[in-house]
């Protein structure tokens, strides 16, 4: 009985300390052609915990918030963003990492909603990755799990954003030519 509650207890630990970002720290994957999403000067980021159990919830939106920020160098975030910026919103469902057997699963899955300064949909995608890890002797399998699926996962998110693009649709004044606009008005055109 008394070894079962330790069991117990050490797994309860396990699991809660497990779904922190303990020791993992910000990654940054930069790329030279993509400044900043869409090429726009700068984005609002807003990243929310959605999770059920949000233990060490601040690491976690730091940890994503700060990967985003250090692979856009170009991009200007949040207060530093023009104000017709539009908005990245990106809400974690899922960032743990549990034992089982000779094993740890790692989990991250969220989802990526960018938007236009009136709030209009621009693109929305998921970023969902698993791994398992064979428990090694003498590592933080935990950690090591954590971190290769957040890597998998920011790289997704990072992929998606960059190929994000703002179609701009023009007024019809503006699509005309001038000697196309004289034409229309005067109803003598094609």
């Amino acid at each position: 009985m008394r070894a079962t509650c330790f069991r117990v207890l050490v797994l309860a630990v396990l699991t809660t300390a497990c779904g922190s970002t303990a020791g993992l720290t910000p990654v940054s994957y930069p790329d030279p052609s993509v400044a900043c999403p869409a090429g726009r000067p700068g984005w609002k980021l807003d990243v929310q915990d959605r999770r059920a159990s949000r233990d060490g919830s601040e690491g976690v939106v730091a940890l994503i918030t700060e990967s985003i920020r250090r692979s856009f160098p170009g991009c200007r975030w949040d207060a530093a963003a023009p104000d017709d910026s539009g908005r990245v919103l990106i809400e974690v469902h899922r960032f743990s990492t549990i034992p089982e057997g000779n094993t740890w699963e790692a989990a991250a899955e969220w989802t990526i909603v960018a938007s236009d300064a009136s709030g209009r949909t621009l693109t929305e995608f998921e970023a969902r990755e698993e791994v398992s890890r064979p428990n090694y002797r003498g590592s933080n399998n935990a950690k090591e799990a954590l971190r290769q699926v957040f890597d998998l996962a920011i790289r997704r998110t990072l992929t998606g954003l960059r190929v994000l693009t703002v179609a701009v649709r023009a007024s019809p004044v503006e699509d005309r030519s001038p000697g196309r606009r004289r034409a229309d008005e005067t109803g003598s055109g094609p």
